[in-house]
């Protein structure tokens, strides 16, 4: 047997059916139905967006401060790491 094939939905499309769901004009199993989707699935993007609201109203520089934050990070996990392979080859040289 061959596995059923995976629907992708566009961001698009996600967003017109949890807005609809937010909106509470018809039922999750209504929605469903009309747009071949199960309720649970309706369920779960209608959580993300309430989840995410409040980013759409967030300034761009609190944005590309996350972003900076995440940089750092990676970068100091980087230094750590060529540290530790510098001191390794200093010591297996004698140095």
């Amino acid at each position: 047997m061959s596995k059923p094939k995976r629907n992708r939905y566009s961001a698009a499309f996600k967003a017109k059916v949890a807005l609809e769901a937010i909106k509470g004009e018809q039922t999750l199993s209504e929605l469903g139905s009309r747009y071949g989707v199960h309720p649970n699935m309706i369920a779960t993007w209608k959580r993300k967006a309430v989840e995410n609201m409040a980013d759409v109203f967030a300034s761009k520089s609190h944005k590309n401060r996350k972003a900076e934050e995440a940089q750092i990070k990676e970068l100091h996990a980087k230094i750590g790491q060529l540290t530790v392979e510098r001191d390794f080859l200093a010591k297996a040289f004698g140095r």
